[in-house]
């Protein structure tokens, strides 16, 4: 479980780390950035790469809560460390969209519900028609 764990984290690390950095170069591209911004790039992947990484993963994997805990939790977190990313980013940005949290965690909620009932359902449809496959044979 480590071992995964620890690998899921560093594949979102190194992806976002890239994707991050070429972003900014295509936004940011003319401008000169302190050798100091590239911790915040670091600090963004790396939260990145807990929540996608280790969080989801143990929580959907691993761990054996309910599915509302579940819910709750990764919605919570996800929110936390999306804003933690936004602060890296933009101290600025961070201060704009600050007041509208509570309407991103209702949003959050909803849709970590409703990605779950359709993986629900997908992976019971999965589960079924292995069940029938085994059967038949």
């Amino acid at each position: 479980m480590m071992k995964q764990l620890t690998q899921s984290f560093f594949q979102v690390f190194t992806v976002t780390f890239v994707w991050v950095t070429f972003l900014l170069t295509i936004f940011f591209g003319g401008q000169e950035v302190s050798i100091y911004y590239l911790w915040n790039l670091i600090g963004i992947a790396a939260s990145c790469g807990v929540m996608f990484g280790v969080v989801y993963s143990a929580l959907w994997n691993y761990l054996t809560f309910r599915p509302l805990w579940n819910i709750l939790i990764s919605s919570v977190l996800n929110i936390a460390f999306g804003l933690l990313a936004v602060y890296l980013f933009s101290a600025e940005m961070f201060s704009f969209i600050l007041p509208w949290w509570p309407g991103m965690l209702v949003l959050s909620i909803a849709l970590h519900v409703l990605a779950f009932y359709v993986y629900a359902k997908i992976d019971a449809k999965k589960s079924s028609q292995e069940l029938n496959q085994l059967l038949h044979k």
